[in-house]
């Protein structure tokens, strides 16, 4: 089992930055892939970002709205996994998800853990 704790969400003007972080507990995350995934009011949830294990050489995928603006790292000795959020747009407002999985996919079901989630707000 793996355990998922989001923080470093908040209330940002547009073109700010925030950098969100996922702690994980009960296993070490170089061994998963992670992923980050959005969700808006009454939207479904989309993927975000995802960066690979270990075995698969850590590369990063992003979705094309947040390509060149959002940046995922993994910390695999602080055992967290980040988000860098640059240029925010309002259209980034929603909740911010941490996901653990076995394969960096941009699917909801590909990752059996998930954090609560923590809210990103941003204004125009």
């Amino acid at each position: 089992q793996v355990q998922l704790v989001e923080s470093g969400g908040g209330l940002v003007q547009a073109g700010g930055s925030l950098r969100l972080s996922c702690a994980a507990s009960g296993r070490t995350i170089s061994n998963y892939a992670m992923g980050w995934f959005r969700q808006a009011p009454g939207k479904e949830r989309e993927f975000v970002a995802a960066i690979a294990n270990r075995w698969s050489g850590g590369s990063a995928y992003y979705a094309d709205s947040v390509k060149g603006r959002f940046t995922i790292s993994r910390d695999n000795a602080k055992n967290t996994a980040n988000l860098q959020m640059n240029s925010l747009k309002p259209e980034d407002t929603a909740v911010y998800y941490c996901a653990a999985g076995r394969v960096a996919m941009t699917v909801v079901g590909a990752y059996a853990y998930w954090g609560q989630g923590t809210q990103v707000t941003v204004s125009s």
